[in-house]
This record gives C-alpha cells, sequence and structure tokens, in this order.
C-alpha cells in the first residue's frame, strides 16, 4: 500500500477517505496498519523490508505479524530463517484471505458511505485544516 503524502502536500487536494478496523469479538483487530504489513510482506518477502518500506521498526512490524498469527490461531506469515541465501517471509493461506477479505469489507464499506462522505466533504469545503 503506497504511502498517502501529508496533508500538507500542496501537489494535490486532499481526498476524503473511510478507513477501517475490524474489531472481532475475540477482542483482536485488523486495520489498514496490520493489512499494509501482511501486503508489503507478500510483495518483499522479508518483514525486515516490510518495516523498512512502512517506515516501521522490524521489531514493531514483527509485533504485528504475531498480533495476528495468535488472532487466528495460526501463522499469517512463515518465516525461513537466514543464513548464506538469507531468510524470508511469505504470506500463508490465511493471510492472503485475511488481505482479501479486509479490502472486500473496506470496498463495500466505502461504496456503501461514497454518499455520506461526499455531504461531509462539500460542508468542509473551504474549511482551513484544523488537524494540521
Amino acid at each position: 500500500m503506497p504511502k498517502q503524502k501529508p496533508a500538507t502536500d500542496q501537489s494535490r487536494p486532499a481526498l476524503t477517505r473511510l478507513s477501517i478496523r475490524v474489531d472481532l469479538a475475540s477482542g483482536a483487530r485488523i486495520g489498514p496498519g496490520k493489512i499494509a504489513v501482511l501486503e508489503e510482506i507478500g510483495r518483499s518477502g522479508s518483514i525486515s523490508a516490510a518495516g523498512r518500506a512502512l517506515r516501521m521498526s522490524y521489531r514493531r512490524t514483527w509485533q504485528l505479524v504475531e498480533e495476528l498469527n495468535v488472532c487466528f490461531g495460526q501463522p499469517v506469515v512463515e518465516t525461513s530463517a537466514g543464513g548464506s541465501g538469507g531468510g524470508g517471509a511469505r504470506l500463508t493461506e490465511i493471510g492472503r484471505v485475511v488481505i482479501a477479505t479486509y479490502r472486500i469489507i473496506e470496498a463495500d464499506t466505502a461504496q456503501a458511505a461514497q454518499n455520506h462522505l461526499h455531504v461531509l466533504s462539500r460542508l468542509t469545503e473551504g474549511t482551513p485544516d484544523k488537524a494540521a
């Protein structure tokens, strides 16, 4: 997932978007950060490379993976030990299902909320960004 440019970047207008976090009955949470980690591991084949790409420490990246492993009771990422050829990581089938399901939830929710987001965006047109 590409990084969003900061709100202060004037090269393109900020877009209203919806951010989804799923709070499971077990108490586990899945949101944009954990999904970005899984997607980046899938692209790079490495937990450390995923962390670097997301500007996250290796420790934090690994913690998010471990939280997901515990949440689902099985690995979402499989790792291989380093050595002369180096180690690596790859998504398991459940890891791929988690990403796909989250992205479907995200798309369906964004579609359902589209008109409402448009109303909120129109209400803020011309209003300076107070959060910046």
